[in-house]
């Protein structure tokens, strides 16, 4: 029986029909398994980003999408100006360009087990972690303004890290168009002593091995091998990307509404909306080019951020392994609004695609990626929960054609964190943990327990399901070892 009233087109994918408000139907990805386990809350949400102005072709949900603010976290919807099309705060997330870089080291699972409690308390100790942790690194005025113009292109300018590991960042480390003037000084505030710090949540640095590569082709390309031991980091924009979203919200819905743009807005200035959660404006209007210049400060700030964390575990693996390299495979943020060309109906043109708690996917041929991982496509990194596998996957031209070039981003939430905080306590789970040979460090019980492996849909499940419906393919399954989190 199809569940939520879904009709099933294949066996990894499903139609919501147009009803009611919606302009375009809307598509959920994922096993029979995956889309039973989606709440109504996510499919109401999906419905109503189908009712947006300028959406074209579908909504979409990924297969490890859940409920979130507005859109589902999983979400994928693309809008175009030559249409009304909006952009929505809830449509990127308010942690903008949350992401994950993961680099090679060099090293195998057996030199890391060597010195893995040490490796553990170094790192942990390293990198600053937990709710609102500061680090050494102060930004005031224009040495703040240079970080959200100049993201990780600054951050290697000022020192940290290589002009190496700019080609392996999308928009090689830099967002353009990027305005810090439309960053509220509250947002500015928050991110004073930020820089280089891991943040809380599901935010983590984790130390992995190659359990098994799956694409020999695709894997030598990425530079992975059985036994290899990788490092990935996974945070975001912190306070500030926060705040951005909430300005904009508070300043765009006082009364639930989308603002219309123009002077000729007529006496009644708001287009009403499904959700207050789903405030946007017009692209085109003043308040949507501010909104996407302070979004795409906050990209620029959270790779600047990843890039200053990769400093300071480089520093460590300096250390503890003389031998390391660490060099960049990849970074990939999914928590963005960006204008990519795409074909629609046959036509080739600008859309602004959102993707939030989902990950951009190019195929091979691709002009955008480095030369040396064109042939393969795109690593998308998709991370696991601590005690869980983590994948790296490419982009597929099938995934271009069929969902923006978008794929899944990690797991996806099972169970809210109030639930998991019932059912799991986090000095058991880290006993648990380090049995099953996972060294984890954290400064908060309560988190850990709220980031239990268990309140994680699986991660087979979830990659499995995104290779069958075409989005990406894997390429490989790493396995933690060490975890430091918030």
């Amino acid at each position: 029986m199809p569940p939520h009233g879904l009709i099933r087109h294949d066996e990894y994918q499903w139609h919501l029909p147009m009803t009611g408000d919606m302009r375009v139907p809307a598509i959920a990805f994922g096993s029979l398994e995956l889309v039973q386990a989606m709440d109504d809350k996510t499919l109401t949400q999906l419905r109503n980003v189908a009712c947006l102005p300028g959406i074209v072709h579908a909504a979409m949900a990924m297969p490890d999408a859940h409920s979130g603010y507005g859109f589902p976290i999983g979400g994928v919807a693309a809008f175009d100006p030559a249409r009304d099309g909006v952009v929505s705060m809830g449509g990127v997330g308010f942690d903008i360009a949350c992401g994950v870089r993961t680099l090679l080291t060099g090293l195998t699972r057996d030199d890391i087990l060597a010195r893995r409690e040490e490796l553990a308390d170094a790192l942990f100790h390293a990198v600053p972690s937990g709710v609102g942790q500061g680090g050494t690194i102060i930004l005031e005025g224009d040495g703040l303004a240079a970080m959200l113009e100049g993201g990780a292109a600054w951050a290697v300018g000022q020192g940290y890290g290589l002009p190496a590991d700019l080609a392996r960042i999308e928009d090689t480390g830099r967002m353009p168009g990027a305005m810090p003037g439309h960053v509220s000084p509250h947002a500015r505030r928050r991110m004073r002593d930020q820089l280089g710090t891991l943040g809380s949540g599901n935010h983590y640095l984790e130390v992995q091995w190659v359990e098994k590569v799956l694409d020999p082709a695709r894997g030598a390309a990425f530079g992975l091998k059985e036994g290899d031991a990788v490092v990935s980091i996974h945070c975001g924009s912190r306070g500030l990307g926060h705040q951005i979203g909430q300005d904009f919200i508070d300043e765009l819905a006082p009364s639930g509404k989308i603002r219309r743009k123009g002077k000729g807005a007529g006496p009644n200035p708001y287009l009403p909306v499904a959700d207050r959660e789903l405030v946007c404006a017009p692209l085109d209007s003043e308040p949507g080019r501010r909104y996407l210049g302070a979004m795409r400060a906050g990209i620029n700030c959270a790779l600047a951020n990843r890039q200053v964390i990769t400093h300071l575990v480089r520093q460590v693996f300096a250390d503890l392994f003389p031998a390391a390299r660490l060099d960049l495979l990849f970074d990939v943020s999914h928590n963005t609004c960006r204008a990519e060309r795409h074909t629609v109906d046959g036509r080739d043109k600008t859309l602004f695609v959102h993707r939030k708690g989902a990950t951009r996917a190019l195929g091979p041929g691709h002009p955008d990626l480095p030369a040396a991982l064109r042939e393969a496509g795109q690593p998308v990194l998709v991370g696991g929960s601590m005690g869980t596998a983590s994948y790296i996957l490419a982009g597929t031209a099938e995934g271009e054609a069929k969902s923006f070039a978008s794929a899944c981003h990690g797991a996806g939430r099972a169970l809210s964190r109030t639930e998991a905080r019932r059912r799991f306590v986090g000095p058991d789970l880290m006993e648990t943990l380090r049995h099953q040979g996972v060294f984890v460090r954290t400064k908060s019980s309560r988190g850990l327990a709220e980031e239990a492996p268990a309140a994680y849909k699986d991660i087979d499940a979830v990659t499995s399901s995104a290779a069958g419906a075409g989005l990406a393919a894997p390429v490989a399954r790493t396995l933690p070892l060490v975890c430091v989190k918030g």
